[in-house]
Formats: structure tokens, sequence, C-alpha cells
């Protein structure tokens, strides 16, 4: 079957601020496997330029396919997009099958099968084994309803098939990185870049992700294998940097230090970047020179808050003092720290955002992310945010980088000031900008200049969006009132993971 694979423009500020994007790795990763089955792709990148609706569905009318996939990385914000484009692409189409997938399709099927009728299949879940299906039972005309893990609708209703099981050996598919050109791809300073995956889910029950119900279970990728596809990369791609999109590839020690092991034996010069626990940091204490050694330059720590009692709330299972003790032993290896500091798990005083910006000095970081909590219809977090009011009304704008939901204590104007303020001192203090100017690693200090360089182009631009641009409710619904209730119980990650 001739298909196409189509990653739409997102819109928030992290990916059209930076002139530098990474490959589509949840498309590429179901590509690879529809490939192997013998199939006819072809994948448009929207996020180049980025791409107008009129030229996508140009493209896509040149190539005919019978079958047109949809996908984003962007979660709740990359929605509206992907609706205005298929809506297009129905229209232009109108006999091409059009499938969409991600983790908001995954637990919204149910109000996106009712609301956009263009819409023909959703897959729910891991998509390469459950894509290659919906693909073999649309060529064959035969029942979806016999494909597990997906949402369609039958006599006008949406319904869902009983979901997919995870997939238990992460290498049995691969990733199509012919479907791109990878000189295209950049990160860490117009550097050669990927994204891949070490593992999926995360054995931890922090109440604001959802890793864990989406992915079910934490899995690892043979740690040789993956070296050697890395290796691979630079060798023919020329590609230099390695971003991690696991949310904690250091789970199991044991796997985390093969790969890092086979990587250093492979003996090519790659950037790694990615996200990690504090607590898995300080536990490898012993293997930081290791983690130096295979090319690790920088983990993003989420910290989140710097309350004890509130990370106790949204089951962190951190603590402060780890926090700070991750920082010292990255920064003691030369490995680059950036910390996250969420706003809005409680509704904070002007004191309470005093005492945060003395902790995140404390801590001391290298660089510092600082996002607004995000309540995703899927993650724990919702239900303790249930009765709050949703400020922005806008999907697109559930990026981590908008304020959401509204707080008691201060207006929204005085937490964004709040939250510039501390990015200001953070970065701007004589301690960060020595480093960022005398660092002994000449890498290190033009990936710090890199990172300064985009903060001067996202901190004005949040500032004129807030106040000149953006159109938040004055009084909006509670969430419950916006997004329903929660996903039913059946959707829900296990209590217990195993991690070997």
């Amino acid at each position: 079957m001739r298909i196409l694979l189509i990653n739409p423009a997102h819109p928030s500020i992290g990916s059209r601020i930076p002139r530098e994007h990474l490959p589509p790795l949840g498309l590429l990763a179901v590509g690879g496997p529809l490939l192997d089955a013998g199939h006819d792709l072809q994948l448009i990148d929207a996020e180049f330029g980025p791409l107008p609706t009129a030229a996508i569905v140009a493209q896509a009318r040149a190539f005919a396919p019978a079958a047109i996939l949809v996908g984003h990385s962007g979660s709740t914000s990359g929605h509206p997009a992907a609706m205005h484009l298929t809506r297009a692409l129905r229209a232009a189409l109108p006999e091409a099958w059009i499938i969409y997938g991600g983790v908001f399709p995954t637990y919204h099927w149910r109000e996106i099968l009712a609301e956009d009728p263009h819409l023909d299949v959703i897959v729910r879940g891991e998509g390469e084994a459950t894509t290659v299906r919906v693909i073999q039972a649309l060529e064959a005309g035969a029942a979806l309803a016999t494909v597990p893990g997906i949402a369609y609708r039958a006599g006008g209703r949406p319904v869902a098939t009983p979901p997919a099981p995870p997939i238990a050996d992460l290498d049995a598919y691969r990733v199509g990185w012919e479907l791109v050109d990878l000189s295209r791809y950049s990160y860490w300073g117009n550097r050669r870049a990927v994204v891949v995956q070490f593992s999926r889910g995360c054995p931890h029950v922090c109440t604001y992700c959802g890793q864990r119900v989406f992915w079910k279970r934490w899995r690892h990728r043979d740690p040789r294998r993956l070296a050697a596809e890395l290796a691979w990369l630079h060798r023919v791609h020329g590609v230099e940097v390695i971003n991690f999109a696991d949310e904690n590839p250091t789970a199991s020690r044991p796997a985390w230090r093969a790969f890092l092991e086979a990587l250093v034996a492979e003996n090519v010069p790659l950037i790694l970047v990615g996200s990690t626990r504090a607590d898995d940091i300080v536990r490898d204490a012993d293997l930081l020179p290791l983690y130096k050694r295979a090319g690790v330059a920088r983990f993003l720590l989420g910290l989140e808050s710097y309350d004890e009692a509130t990370l106790q709330k949204i089951r962190k299972g951190g603590t402060m003092a780890k926090d700070r003790q991750a920082i010292q032993l990255l920064r003691q290896h030369g490995i680059l720290s950036m910390a996250t500091y969420v706003v809005g798990f409680e509704e904070e005083t002007d004191r309470d955002y005093w005492r945060g910006l003395r902790q995140l000095l404390a801590y001391d970081p290298d660089q510092i992310q600082m996002l607004y909590v995000t309540p995703h219809r899927w993650t724990a977090y919702f239900s303790q945010a249930a009765e709050r009011r949703v400020r922005q009304l806008d999907q697109g704008k559930w990026d981590y980088k908008h304020q959401v939901l509204t707080t008691r204590h201060l207006p929204a104007w005085r937490v964004l000031l709040w939250v510039k303020l501390i990015e200001a001192v953070l970065q701007l203090r004589p301690r960060a900008l020595r480093r960022v100017w005398a660092h002994p690693d000449p890498a290190l200090r033009a990936a710090m200049r890199w990172y300064y360089q985009i903060g001067r182009q996202v901190w004005p631009h949040e500032l004129l969006e807030f106040f000149f641009r953006a159109r938040p409710a004055a009084a909006g619904p509670t969430l419950r009132e916006f997004w329903g209730s929660p996903p039913e119980a059946a959707e829900e990650a296990p209590d217990r993971y195993v991690v070997a």
C-alpha cells in the first residue's frame, strides 16, 4: 500500500523559536515496520518552514497515498494543528484512509472520533505492531474489530478494541531512518542530531507524568544493539548528537551501564543528552566517569519543586538533598545539569516564589527550565486539580510554557514575572556567567552559549505574547468541566513495576 506519514508543524515556542529540529521519532518508529512489511512510504516533516497546510496537501496529492498516518510528539498542544491538517487532507483526498496516533488521541479517542468525522482510525498506545495490523486489515478488507489497540466508528459511534499488549522486545522493530534526510536535523548548536529511545516507561508514580500510564511498563533495548546503531548513525550519516527521548533511561543500573560500556567500545565521538532522575545520578556516583567517557554532556533533572510537602503530594519520590547532590556530582565529572522547576502544583504566593528562588540558587544548576504545570487528562494530577479553573482554553498552548490553570493568590501577570525573574537570576548571576565564558571544557562552553542564545529569543517572546497576543479566559470552566472525567480504570498502568 502507498502510505504517507505526516509530522504536523507544532505551534509551541520551543518548536518555532529555535531554527533546529530533531527527527520525528514516533513516525520513524512506525515507518520502519511498514517498510519491512513491503509498503511504499513517504514522510513529510512540516516542522521545517513550518510547511503551510496548502503545501502539505499539494505534496500529498502528488504522492496519491491510499492511507495517511498523522502523528506528533506534542501531546495536547499538537492536537489542534493535526486536526486542521487532517480536515484539509480529507477534502483533498476523500478516498484515502486517515489514521491518527499519539498520546493525546490514545486517551481522547471518543471525543476525537465524535467531533472529527474526517478521521477513520485512531491507534492507541505503541504504534509499531498495531499500525502494521491496521494496514493489513484495510488491504484485506477485514473487520477493524479484529485489530487490538485501535478506535474507529461502528454504526456511526466511536468504539475501541481491547488494548494491545506492550511490545516485549523493543528491538523487534527498527526505526526507519531512511525516511528522512538526516543532514536536515540538528541540535546542540547546529550539530547533526537524532532523537532515540533506550527505554520506554518509568517505574515511578509521579502524579503529573503520563509515561507510566502510556507505556504500561518499563522496558529497554538491547544495550549493545543500540550502541551499534548509534555508532552506525555517526559513521554513515555523520550524526554527532544523541537526544534521548526516555523519561528515565537510567532506571536499571546494569542495563544502562552495559549500554555505556558498549558505546565506549564503539569508540565514536558522540554527545549524549537526555533526562533522568537525581536519585539515579546519586546512585551512579561511581559510574559517572563512565558516563563522561561515553559522551554524556547534559542531563535534565526533574526536580519539579523546592518544597518537600509538594514533592510528597505529587509522589515524586526524591528528596531535596539528593537533588542538590546530583547537581554537584554532575559538575564534578564535567557534565552539565539542567534543573526543571514546575510552577502551579500548589497555588503559590509571593513568599513561595521567593523561597523557590533561594532554593534554586542553593542547588546551583548550570541551566534552568521553568515550566507551568499542565494537567493532562491521563495523569493522576488531573484528578487532584479537577476543580481548579482553566485559564487557557486554547489546547495549542498546553505546552508547559503557558499558564493553563488559574491561581487564587496571585494574578497571572505576577506569576509570569516571578517565572521570568527566577530565570533571569539563575542564568545571569555572576557564577553562571563565569561558567558560560570560562568553563574549562570548550565544547561545554559552546553548548551553554547556544542555550543562552535560544533563551534570549524565547524570553522576550513569552513576555510579548502574554501581554499583547494571548487571550485567556477571564473566568474559565473547571478542569473537570473542560475535559470531562479521567480515562477509565482499564487504561491505567499497573501499580507495580519490576526493573531488572
